[in-house]
């Protein structure tokens, strides 16, 4: 199954960047940064091997990465605005966000205040998840649209660097792959399925929890 579902996402990906270009990039990293599945160690890796062919420059991608976290984090913010913990708590799960995802972020940010949301943007899961306690916690708004998108840079220019390099030595791999490589797709993947295994993980064990009670 969850194989499955790795070769579907990374297929859509693919897909939306190679048609829609630097707005694909926009557009998937929005949706990642909405609390949705979709692993930003596929979409810039991707987006830097388009760097490689010329289509795209790496700062281009940089940017239009970084500004797509902006986007989606935005939302997420304004969920937790309005709608509070519970609502959260309540259809996070259909996102693949459990409580305990919610609690991990909600410490964070109470250990680093504003900060948390430029450093939290270089953490695996906490990245995922920041833009909920901070929008519950009602932090000023502009302060973080700015932390969001100067700690996203770095993170997608990285990943976007990783995909060039990957992308020149592309070549040397010969007729044992295809130009979209579904072997290096499946490497670049496996922070997601951990995370999916945890999250199913939680999920159990938050139901083992409330049984008990």
């Amino acid at each position: 199954m969850i194989t499955s579902i790795i070769a579907f996402l990374a297929k859509f990906i693919v897909a939306g960047i190679s048609k829609l270009g630097y707005l694909g990039v926009v557009l998937m990293m929005a949706i990642e940064s909405a609390c949705i599945p979709l692993p930003s160690e596929i979409i810039m890796p991707f987006s830097g091997y388009l760097v490689s062919t010329g289509r795209f420059t790496l700062w281009g991608v940089a940017v239009a990465g970084a500004f797509g976290c902006v986007v989606g984090s935005v939302v997420a913010y304004w969920i937790g605005y309005y709608g509070g913990r519970k609502a959260v708590e309540k259809y996070g799960r259909y996102l693949l966000i459990s409580r305990r995802d919610l609690d991990m972020a909600d410490r964070f940010f109470e250990k680093y205040g504003n900060w948390a949301v430029f450093i939290s943007r270089l953490l695996p899961v906490i990245r995922t998840f920041i833009s909920l306690p901070v929008g519950v916690a009602r932090m000023k708004f502009w302060p973080f649209v700015v932390y969001t998108f100067l700690g996203s840079l770095p993170f997608c220019y990285f990943l976007a660097y990783v995909g060039k390099k990957m992308g020149d030595n592309w070549d040397t791999l010969g007729g044992y792959f295809h130009k979209f490589d579904v072997l290096i797709i499946f490497i670049l993947f496996i922070g997601f399925v951990w995370y999916v295994r945890r999250h199913l993980k939680h999920r159990k064990e938050e139901a083992a929890e409330i049984t008990k009670a």
